[in-house]
C-alpha cells in the first residue's frame, strides 16, 4: 500500500491532512519564514536555507523574498534563476525548471488540483500534475502558472497571464487563458 506522500508525488488523490505531509509542509513554511526574513547582505544565510528548502537548484540562483512554498523539496532547477518578489509554488508534485529563466513578481505557480467531485473534496482529498518551465523563459509578472503545464523553451508569458495549456517552444503568449500571440522567430 502507497503512503500519502507516494501518492502525491504520484499524482494520485491522497489525502493532504497526512501527518508526515503536514509536518513537512510545516517545515518549508518555517524555512520560508527565515529566508524571508534576511537582510540583502545575508547571502550564505539564504544560500543555505535554500539549498535545504528546495530539491535542487544550480548556481545563480536568486529569490526576492517574499517566497512562499508548499513543500520545496519539489522544486527542481537549472542555473541562473531568477524569482521577484512575492512568488508562491504550491509544489505538491515536481516542478522542473529549466535555465536562464526569469519569474516576475507575484507569479504563482500550481501543481495542486481537488477533484470535482464534492463527496473527494470533503475527504480533504487532493492530486497534483506536474509543472515543466523549460530554458530561457520570461515569465510576466502577476501570471499564473496551473496544475499539468509544460512551458517551451526560449518562450515569453505576458504580464496576467492565466496558464493553462502547454505553451510551445519560442513563443510569446499572453491572456486569459494565455494563449500564442505569435512566435519569436517570425518577423514582425
Amino acid at each position: 500500500m502507497k503512503s500519502e506522500k507516494e501518492k502525491m508525488l504520484a499524482g494520485e488523490l491522497y489525502n493532504a491532512g497526512d501527518p508526515l505531509l503536514s509536518n513537512e509542509r510545516r517545515r518549508a513554511r518555517a524555512l520560508c519564514k527565515r529566508y524571508n526574513e534576511l537582510t540583502a547582505d545575508q547571502h550564505s544565510l539564504k544560500h543555505e536555507i535554500l539549498t535545504n528548502l528546495l530539491g535542487k537548484h544550480g548556481e545563480g540562483l536568486k529569490i526576492e523574498p517574499p517566497f512562499y512554498c508548499d513543500y520545496g523539496s519539489n522544486i527542481f532547477m537549472g542555473n541562473n534563476i531568477y524569482f521577484n518578489y512575492n512568488c508562491i509554488v504550491l509544489d505538491v508534485t515536481a516542478v522542473q525548471i529549466g535555465e536562464n529563466v526569469l519569474i516576475g513578481p507575484n507569479v504563482q505557480i500550481y501543481t495542486a488540483t481537488h477533484p470535482m467531485d464534492y463527496k473527494e473534496r470533503k475527504e480533504g482529498l487532493e492530486y497534483g500534475k506536474p509543472v515543466k518551465i523549460g530554458s530561457d523563459v520570461w515569465i510576466g509578472g502577476s501570471a499564473v502558472i496551473c496544475p499539468g503545464v509544460t512551458i517551451g523553451d526560449r518562450t515569453v508569458i505576458g504580464a496576467g497571464s492565466v496558464v493553462v495549456h502547454d505553451i510551445p517552444d519560442d513563443a510569446f503568449a499572453a491572456g486569459n487563458p494565455c494563449k500564442v500571440i505569435r512566435y519569436l522567430n517570425e518577423d514582425t
